[in-house]
């Protein structure tokens, strides 16, 4: 095993009355005015933007509103709050949503209270050195921003998708209700799992230093949240798997199924953020199809960890040959991705790269990384442009 550090300071509020904590939590971040920052229509239609309103006036604080995230969160938009909060003296930010919403949010604390372009750091030119405090109300269980120290900004001049990660960014609470997911749509969902997934995974399918711990707690969320999504695509108001799936998002990306391993691979989220950016496709469904072209490039070279895989997450039977296990679990793991509507190529997903926009992502990837991506087997920009056209 590798050394780790563990920080999580979020405080959470979870389960059907966890709303009710929100005006109590807001009087005790101190804060004089608040940025209310949402997404679309459906956040005024579900009546969730209206409870925080209450609240607001409950903690005797005031707000100024910035709605209109889009999934792929757009650094145009993160100009605009930063500007906004700077003249309306916001000193606090709360992010109604889900990931895309939660990260413009950590942007915009990032360029309130750091010098420069914001998309410094999201490039890696510079690192911020503070970030405003964020609150969250969850409304979609997929990205886990609510307790990570992640923020991804899609740039679109160059359409560039980058993350700026630190534990400034990481928010001072989370308030979630699992019954705010229950109008999240069939597609949604499938890619709010999916992400959920993909974010456990990039931390296992590792070379190096492992703990038995660890390992258990990767896997049994795994689980957990392959059976759930099963539930949840069938009765979207089954209460007990929402729930399941959003404690699951939280804890897929709060650092807790990587201590002691080797800090991840992360190759498919990299390769990913090149597609998302130029497609604007749902991160989840980018995810999902390339997911397959990527474990068939490097299951060979970390081959324990897919047979781990294959046996305690996907239930193939102990028999056969370890590759043949191998190989097994990743088509189980693809057979669950369609079963809950996920794409497992690009073709699926409706997006048919030109050799030029293959070659343009494969090099846009790996110079991201410093040359190079991942830790199941290191990729360079060949090879991500191999793993690119294997999934077609």
């Amino acid at each position: 095993m590798f050394d780790f550090e563990y920080y999580a300071p979020t405080k959470v509020a979870f389960g059907r009355q966890s709303l009710s904590s929100l005006a109590s939590y807001i009087k005790g971040c101190g804060c004089k005015k608040v940025l209310l920052h949402f997404g679309g229509g459906s956040a005024e239609r579900s009546g969730v933007l209206a409870i925080c309103r209450s609240a607001l006036r409950e903690a005797q604080v005031g707000w100024v509103e910035l709605g209109g995230v889009k999934p792929n969160p757009r650094l145009s938009l993160v100009y605009e709050g930063i500007e906004l909060c700077r003249k309306e003296g916001v000193d606090f930010l709360l992010a109604v949503g889900g990931g895309s919403v939660i990260d413009s949010a950590k942007a915009i604390g990032y360029g309130l209270t750091n010098d420069g372009d914001v998309w410094d750091f999201y490039e890696g030119k510079r690192k911020p050195c503070a970030c405003m405090s964020i609150g969250v109300v969850l409304t979609i269980a997929a990205a886990g921003s609510e307790m990570s120290n992640s923020s991804v900004i899609t740039k679109e001049e160059g359409a560039l998708k980058r993350a700026c990660n630190t534990d400034y960014a990481r928010p001072a609470f989370a308030i979630m209700n699992p019954e705010l997911t229950f109008t999240v749509s069939p597609y949604q969902t499938a890619c709010g799992c999916t992400d959920i997934l993909m974010h456990t995974m990039e931390r296992y399918f590792t070379n190096g230093g492992n703990m038995a711990i660890t390992d258990a707690m990767a896997e049994g969320l795994m689980r957990t949240v392959i059976s759930n999504a099963r539930k949840v695509i069938k009765n979207p108001s089954d209460y007990d798997a929402r729930a399941e799936i959003m404690w699951a998002s939280s804890l897929s990306h709060n650092g807790l199924t990587g201590c002691g391993n080797s800090g991840g691979d992360w190759a498919v989220h990299g390769i990913e953020h090149e597609l998302g950016g130029l497609y604007d496709v749902a991160h989840g469904a980018g995810l999902a199809a390339i997911w397959r072209a990527w474990a068939e490039y490097v299951y060979a070279d970390c081959i324990d960890r897919f047979y781990l895989f294959a046996l305690h997450v996907m239930g193939v039977r102990p028999s056969g040959t370890r590759e043949g296990i191998a190989r097994e679990g990743i088509d189980k793991f693809c057979q669950f991705l369609t079963e809950i509507g996920m794409p497992v190529s690009l073709g699926e997903l409706g997006v048919h790269p030109t050799e030029q926009e293959f070659a343009d992502m494969a090099k846009k990837c790996a110079l991201s990384g410093g040359g190079k991506k991942g830790n199941a087997k290191v990729l360079y920009e060949q090879d991500i442009a191999a793993i690119l056209k294997n999934a077609q």
